[in-house]
C-alpha cells in the first residue's frame, strides 16, 4: 500500500487510483474542503451526489443512514461486490451531511471486494470515488489518461495498470426489497 496516498487522503488532497470497477478520483468522504474540490477537479453538475466506498456495512452509520436488520441481513448477502446502494440519511443528518446528498438526502454507497482497496478504505475512511473523467468524457482506462485529464489539479496518481471494467449495479433498498436503476457488472437477480 502506498503510504503517500494514505497521507494526501488524509489531508484533503484528492487521487486517481483503480477501484473495484474503474478508475476513479477518489477523496475523503469525510472532508467538506476535498469533496468541493472534486467537484470542481471533475466540472461535475452540483446537483449530482458522489458514490461513497466503505470498508463495511457499519459505517453507514457515520453518515446518519441506519437501516433495518432485514436490509442489512440483503445487504450482507450483496455486499461486499460491485454493487451501489442508495439509502436515505436520517432527517437529524441531512443538514451534516448536504455536501455528499446535494439537496437529495440519499446517499450511495459501495463495499467493494477488492482486497488492496479495501485496505486503502481501513486507512482512510470512506472515500467518495467518481469515475476518473471529467463530465461527459469518457473514462479513463489508464494512469496516463487520467493524467492528460486532470493534471496537476490531482495530487497523486496511483497506476494500476490497464482497468476497462464496468461501472457497479445501480440499486435501492427498502424493507429487504431491491429496485434496480442502473444494470452493471453484477447481475442482482442473483440476490
Amino acid at each position: 500500500m502506498n503510504q503517500d496516498l494514505i497521507k494526501i487522503i488524509k489531508n484533503n488532497g484528492t487521487a486517481v487510483i483503480a477501484t473495484d470497477t474503474i478508475y476513479g478520483v477518489v477523496a475523503s468522504a469525510l472532508s467538506t474542503i476535498a469533496v468541493a474540490r472534486l467537484y470542481e477537479i471533475k466540472g461535475r453538475d452540483e446537483g449530482k451526489p458522489f458514490i461513497i466506498l466503505i470498508s463495511n456495512i457499519d459505517t453507514l452509520k457515520e453518515f446518519g443512514v441506519f437501516i433495518s436488520d432485514t436490509d442489512k441481513e440483503k445487504l450482507n448477502t450483496i455486499w461486499p461486490n460491485a454493487v451501489t446502494v442508495i439509502l436515505p440519511v436520517d432527517s437529524t443528518y441531512q443538514e451534516q451531511f448536504a455536501y455528499l446528498h446535494r439537496g437529495t438526502n440519499e446517499l450511495a454507497f459501495r463495499l467493494p471486494a477488492k482486497e488492496s482497496l479495501h485496505v486503502v478504505l481501513e486507512q482512510t475512511g470512506p472515500l467518495v470515488a467518481p469515475s476518473a473523467n471529467p463530465q461527459g468524457l469518457p473514462t479513463a482506462n489508464t494512469i496516463i489518461q487520467a493524467q492528460n485529464y486532470f493534471g496537476d489539479t490531482v495530487d497523486h496518481y496511483e497506476d494500476g495498470g490497464v482497468v476497462q471494467g464496468n461501472a457497479s449495479t445501480i440499486i435501492t433498498l427498502k424493507d429487504g426489497k431491491i429496485t434496480i436503476l442502473r444494470q452493471g457488472t453484477v447481475a442482482i437477480d442473483t440476490f
